[in-house]
């Protein structure tokens, strides 16, 4: 069930996510939770201000649970001060390891994606990448992305911080601009659908999409998009791939805070795991637990060892330097 604009606390089987992942991607899960447990969810979805919202609702916030992408979104929900801490639940600390916790207990990841390259199965005959070797110019005029300010592209720009500096990596967003076929638009998919239109030859994306589009019966079309890329996993012979997390908090003054609590169990549970790999086409954080089979095919993934940490704290940096090189303006004339 989608809210509207939920007010008040809610009656006892209930839960209230506040959540920046779209509402189709969690889904699945809801539905799975529900049916074992009888609690209902309710989803507020809001693809920015999540945090400025719950502050402003204050004590009588109906906010239960809060589910992100991104490093630095949960960051910003434990510094906005909107979560509040779970310590000591052996449930979630068994399934999911302590390097995808907060060390404060404030968030919880849930899985993995890679920030790897779709390119052109007709006209890319390399199958293996550098993100470095993305600002070398034999790529002019070949390379879509979507906005450089995007949190996916911002955690990316962030690790090349981290791993080289800010002067190395203002160099390397320059050379990347100058590499583009056109301005920063649209969304990881998109970037799928200018690779089959030709209009670039490579693009930076999100591993899940590529199963989300090689599966979707309701928009076909994308289907054709996946066939016409494949995946090259940047960095795979040196220190790896960047991947992200999407995780969970629980907030500040949840009115509904056991089911909160089930519903978190639930989510860092093998079950939960099994739906975010075969479903949503992620990584699941579980050890053990094993991505699917459309993942595994477009073959292993090495994650780079960065501590997220490092990417959330350079996050302002990467930020500031997409602007300093005019990075959203696309290519220089």
């Amino acid at each position: 069930m989608l809210m509207a604009g939920v007010s008040g606390a809610d009656a006892a089987g209930e839960v209230n996510i506040y959540s920046y992942r779209q509402p189709e991607l969690i889904q699945p899960l809801l539905d799975a939770f529900t049916k074992e447990t009888g609690i209902d969810t309710n989803v507020l979805f809001l693809d920015k201000g999540l945090v400025e919202r719950i502050k402003a609702e204050g004590a009588n916030s109906p906010a239960d649970i809060i589910l992100t992408v991104d490093i630095a979104r949960l960051m910003e929900a434990k510094e906005g001060g909107v979560v509040q801490p779970v310590t000591g639940n052996a449930t979630i600390n068994k399934d999911i390891p302590s390097s995808y916790r907060d060390p404060d207990g404030d968030w919880f990841g849930l899985t993995t994606r890679g920030r790897v390259v779709y390119a052109s199965k007709d006209r890319v005959a390399q199958n293996d990448i550098t993100y470095e070797e993305l600002a070398d110019p034999k790529w002019k005029g070949k390379i879509c992305i979507r906005d450089g300010q995007h949190a996916y592209n911002v955690a990316l720009f962030a690790s090349m911080v981290a791993h080289h500096g800010a002067d190395y990596t203002e160099k390397w967003l320059t050379g990347l601009k100058n590499n583009l076929a056109r301005k920063p638009d649209g969304n990881d998919r998109s970037q799928a659908k200018s690779i089959m239109a030709g209009e670039c030859d490579i693009a930076l994306g999100n591993t899940y999409y590529v199963g989300l589009m090689m599966t979707n019966d309701q928009a076909p079309e994308e289907k054709e998009w996946a066939k016409s890329i494949k995946v090259l996993f940047p960095n795979a012979a040196d220190r790896g791939t960047h991947v992200n997390i999407s995780g969970m908090a629980l907030a500040k003054n949840a009115p509904n805070k056991e089911n909160a609590l089930k519903l978190m169990e639930f989510l860092a549970s093998g079950e939960a795991q099994k739906i975010y790999a075969e479903q949503v086409f992620e990584y699941p954080v579980m050890p053990g637990a094993e991505p699917s089979a459309i993942v595994k095919s477009f073959g292993p993934i090495k994650p780079d060892t960065l501590p997220l940490i490092d990417i959330a704290k350079n996050r302002k940096t990467a930020s500031e330097l997409v602007d300093k090189v005019g990075f959203n303006e696309g290519p220089s004339k």
